[in-house]
């Protein structure tokens, strides 16, 4: 895993741009990330992993760093959704 901060986001068109320690910055989109998306913010740290794609390399498995995989995913109940 890479790591990295959110530098940009385009919000109203699922993607942004990581500036990871590295020095380079990838763009990644919003089914990449392993977190709720729309409430991404820029200067966020995140982790990731570097994917191939037809553009070259991009950010995949985007999550906040120090958040396990998956975390933000889950969604919660609805009151009165289930059970009994």
């Amino acid at each position: 895993m890479q790591n990295g901060t959110i530098k940009k986001l385009v919000i109203e068109r699922g993607f942004g741009f990581i500036a990871a320690e590295d020095g380079k910055e990838y763009f990644f989109h919003r089914s990449g990330t392993q977190t709720d998306f729309d409430r991404l913010q820029g200067g966020e740290r995140v982790s990731f992993q570097i994917e191939a794609s037809p553009k070259g390399p991009r950010a995949g498995n985007v999550q906040l760093a120090g958040s396990p995989a998956g975390a933000g995913r889950a969604r919660a109940a609805r009151p009165g959704a289930g059970g009994m």
